[in-house]
């Protein structure tokens, strides 16, 4: 973020000194999940489901967003990014299980810059319980 060329922070932004702050890493917020078919109402530990996204353009691969109870008060108020594979951000499978971890929860590019636009988490993927971990404000 501090140095890439396209990095979202503008070249004013103070974050470009200080880094991007985010809460302490917590291994309970680690999962390795099913993908099941809609419709699930299985609870997972945080007593939620969150929808996985395939996204046939902007690189393709799978993207799950999520806005949770932190948005608009300790994080982007339009949610945050679990798992973008375009962006690399894809901890993989285990067992066949999809690998998600709730510590590497970002912010996505529009929270830096208003020149970008970006998809914000849908009903779907959101959830009330605050989620303490990735990214903060």
């Amino acid at each position: 973020m501090r140095e890439h060329p396209q990095s979202p922070l503008l070249p004013d932004d103070e974050l470009r000194r200080t880094g991007v702050p985010y809460w302490p890493y917590d291994p309970e917020l680690r999962f390795a999940l099913a993908l099941e078919y809609p419709p699930t109402t299985e609870p997972t530990t945080l007593d939620a489901t969150l929808d996985v996204w395939w996204m046939e353009q902007y690189a393709g691969g799978l993207f799950v967003p999520l806005r949770d109870g932190t948005a608009g008060d300790s994080s982007y108020g339009g949610g945050r990014y679990l798992l973008d594979t375009a962006k690399s951000a894809d901890l993989g499978e285990s067992d066949g299980r999809l690998i998600i971890d709730l510590n590497f929860l970002y912010h996505p590019s529009c929270r830096y810059n208003p020149d970008w636009q970006c998809p914000l988490a849908p009903p779907g993927n959101t959830i009330a319980y605050p989620v303490k971990a990735g990214e903060r404000l």
